[in-house]
């Protein structure tokens, strides 16, 4: 009986280590897109919250709370949902709050909520 030489002895071993790291490779990369799009609705956030600010503060006392959620959601996605509240007299600030989504931007999302904030002084109208 003839013994098998070290290339047919080891005949689909790279199919094998393959398989059993497909799983592990695709996991990796579903968990970094999950993390790319946890860090772009922080960004989405503070850019929201920024614009907001400066709309609200450009616009008179009685138009403030309109321009500020108004400017705030503008520079939203459709794929984020969230809400802007606007405040303040001499110092305007304004919090976003956004929903994570879950892998697909405008599917489900997770629990919790991103926040970005943002504050600027009022200016003078004359």
């Amino acid at each position: 009986m003839r013994r098998p030489g070290p290339s047919e002895r080891d005949s689909g071993q790279v199919t094998i280590e393959f398989l059993g790291m497909t799983p592990t490779i695709l996991i990796t990369l579903v968990l970094m897109w999950q993390f790319v799009l946890t860090g772009y609705t922080f960004t989405l956030a503070a850019d929201a919250a920024d614009e907001a600010v400066r709309a609200g503060t450009a616009a008179s006392r009685g138009e403030r709370q309109g321009a500020c959620q108004a400017a705030g959601l503008e520079k939203l996605p459709d794929a984020w949902s969230g809400e802007i509240t606007c405040g303040g007299t001499g110092y305007v600030t304004a919090e976003v709050r956004l929903e994570v989504p879950v892998l697909f931007p405008g599917s489900v999302a997770f629990p919790f909520e991103v926040t970005g904030h943002a504050g600027a002084v009022e200016e003078e109208t004359d």
